[in-house]
């Protein structure tokens, strides 16, 4: 799936604003899939861009929606601000 280019201007899908940050260029999540065989949506592609806030909000949903999930397992997973971090103090996307 192709990123958007620095010259594409990208809104938030949810409030609509830009998500360029003057002095730094976008500066946007990336919430996608692109669903295969057997896949009840087979074939299709979805990508939606987020501005900060509504990225974080999405991500504090997607734990709380985990925590319900699994508020009655023997092992439940932490409840932790790491869900879904892959890096960190990664300034130059080189993770």
């Amino acid at each position: 799936m192709d990123k958007p280019s620095q010259a594409d201007v990208i809104h938030c899908a949810v409030c609509g604003i830009d998500t360029r940050v003057s002095g730094y260029g976008q500066q946007f999540g990336s919430l996608q899939a692109l669903w295969g065989y057997g896949s009840q949506h087979d074939g299709e592609r979805y990508r939606v861009h987020l501005c900060e806030p509504c990225f974080f909000g999405t991500l504090a949903y997607l734990r709380e929606q985990r925590r319900i999930h699994t508020m009655f397992d023997d092992d439940q997973p932490t409840d932790n601000q790491e869900f879904g971090r892959v890096a960190r103090d990664d300034f130059f996307g080189e993770s």
